[in-house]
């Protein structure tokens, strides 16, 4: 079975018989109708994906590969901070009149740094030392930029990478892996959504770089269930899984800047179906 599935299952048990309620404190979601949007939660969950084994969509419930590759290539490649530029509606709530979402995600992708090697934003950084320094232990990038808070329509949630290159014995070909770290998490919307992200990005890198891919960490603060959510994480729980299904990215494409939502398909991918309606709060 999917190991991604058994994954989200593990993690969404332990969050419902040992975590936390934030019921009856001050909290800021609220759900459409004005209530205040309450939560369990566990602090400081770590997962692991080896992606040379495995491409970590879950079955339980479908995951559109190709819109969150979009949201990814937004943030990192377009390094877009506008609705405008997405062929999805996650960021709506979060948009302004002119569809901007301020100084948030793609945004901070795109300010330029000044580096010994001369000026490159945070994407071009990587890339930069992926090629030229690939041991480097300072390959990394960060979203929380304390100065441009207060002009985010929402702070960052999936807030820096940090990747590391190693050598296993007797391969020629270096291997990169990657931790994400985020503060918050929505475990029912986002989870997988994330997940399947940044396995696409480090993918994508590693093969711009001539590298195997190897692991994702994902490092969470505060992974949390909306109370509204807990009958449906409770029906997922339950559903059948199937085997995790080929993933496929398009083997020409050699420039990071020239992938494409069209460049990756998962084969023979088969899901439970979706959930219809789920709140969102907001």
């Amino acid at each position: 079975m999917s190991y991604a599935d058994r994954v989200f299952v593990e993690m969404c048990r332990d969050i419902l018989e040992n975590g936390t309620s934030t019921e009856g404190e001050k909290v800021r979601p609220r759900w459409e109708d004005g209530t205040p949007a309450y939560t369990i939660k566990k602090f400081g969950v770590v997962n692991r994906y080896d992606l040379s084994r495995e491409f970590p969509i879950m079955t339980l419930r479908k995951t559109a590969l190709k819109l969150a590759t979009d949201e990814m290539l937004w943030i990192w490649q377009k390094k877009s901070n506008n609705i405008h530029d997405l062929h999805s509606h996650i960021w709506d709530e979060w948009a302004d009149a002119d569809g901007s979402i301020g100084k948030a995600y793609g945004y901070q992708m795109g300010v330029k740094h000044q580096y010994r090697e001369g000026a490159m934003d945070q994407v071009d950084r990587v890339l930069y030392d992926l090629k030229h320094n690939p041991f480097s232990r300072r390959i990394m990038t960060n979203l929380y930029v304390h100065q441009d808070l207060h002009e985010m329509n929402l702070y960052p949630c999936a807030y820096s990478m940090t990747f590391n290159v190693t050598q296993r014995k007797g391969e020629e070909k270096l291997t990169l892996n990657a931790v994400l770290n985020q503060r918050s998490q929505d475990v029912l919307t986002a989870n997988n959504w994330n997940v399947v992200q940044y396995a696409v990005l480090l993918h994508m890198l590693a093969q711009v770089c001539d590298m195997k891919v190897g692991e994702l960490v994902h490092v969470i603060a505060d992974a949390h269930i909306y109370d509204r959510h807990v009958p449906l994480v409770r029906e997922l729980i339950d559903r059948k899984q199937y085997p995790a299904p080929a993933f496929w990215l398009n083997p020409e494409v050699h420039d990071f800047y020239q992938f494409t939502r069209e460049d990756v398909k998962v084969e023979g991918y088969e899901t439970g179906g979706q959930i219809v309606g789920i709140p969102v709060a907001v």
